[in-house]
């Protein structure tokens, strides 16, 4: 069973940890996932099967909560996941940002988990940790287990 990670990467950071987590997939003998990175030149596609969404979080101005926020560089991946009828397929959001911006760590993902009504499954900080890796596959594993009940 190969479930879709969809993401964006502008610094490289989910990219690597994306990359980490299907390889560290391989090893198992469980769920394996295929990564799909959308940008800007990213085709619309109609997503007809389960599928999650990593996001960084990529902020300017506000600060996010009472200020008003402008998020930017991930509006590719909104906008793929805007499309047609693919937020129907999505399994859940997982994010990613740096800790020292407080409240606006993972505000992104939170974001898009409300607007495209999926849970936000997990977080991690920058490029992961060897044990957030572990961590994140088990959390998308019981995501799997839980919506094929």
């Amino acid at each position: 069973m190969n479930i879709r990670l969809l993401y964006i990467s502008q610094s490289g950071n989910t990219r690597a940890f994306v990359t980490k987590l299907v390889d560290y997939a391989k090893k198992l003998n469980g769920p394996q996932f295929e990564a799909v990175e959308i940008n800007d030149l990213t085709p619309d596609h109609h997503e007809t099967e389960p599928y999650f969404v990593f996001v960084p979080t990529y902020l300017d101005g506000g600060n996010g909560i009472d200020t008003g926020v402008k998020e930017i560089m991930t509006n590719a991946l909104y906008d793929y996941l805007d499309y047609g009828n693919n937020a129907r397929h999505l399994l859940g959001v997982i994010g990613s940002g740096n800790k020292n911006f407080n409240i606006q760590y993972v505000l992104t993902a939170k974001r898009y988990a409300e607007t495209f009504g999926a849970p936000l499954i997990a977080d991690y900080e920058l490029r992961g940790t060897e044990h957030d890796i572990d961590r994140i596959y088990q959390a998308l594993c019981q995501r799997i287990k839980a919506v094929s009940n």
